[in-house]
């Protein structure tokens, strides 16, 4: 049976490959190296973690909202309640829904 690599597996495997010869490069292309390490790291993070956090903010959104829906349509409906007026600062578990939110997009 034939496995492939996992996608983080591959990030990983580019990460350390661009590791290995940024000491090479000029220093220019050394920190772009650096930067591309970096974006690979949150592509990497992405990969495994985002599923998790969207499904636990589409818990906390439906909670708020009072309903369930879908990540995108939930975060309209936030930002459309937000704008509005309809929540704001003083609403029950707003703010630590979004701090969490907030939180687990980017670790």
């Amino acid at each position: 049976m034939i496995t492939h690599p996992r996608t983080e597996e591959l990030v990983d495997a580019v990460a350390r490959w661009i590791d290995s010869i940024r000491p090479e490069l000029k220093p220019r292309d050394a920190f772009l190296a650096r930067v591309a390490v970096n974006v690979l790291g949150v592509v990497k993070r992405e990969v495994t973690l985002g599923p998790a956090a969207e499904a636990e903010a589409v818990a906390r959104m439906a909670a708020l909202l009072g309903h369930t829906g879908g990540f995108e349509a939930l975060t309209a409906e936030l930002c459309e309640q937000l704008r509005t007026g309809g929540m704001d600062a003083a609403t029950p578990g707003l703010l630590a829904a979004l701090r969490a939110n907030a939180q687990d997009r980017w670790p």
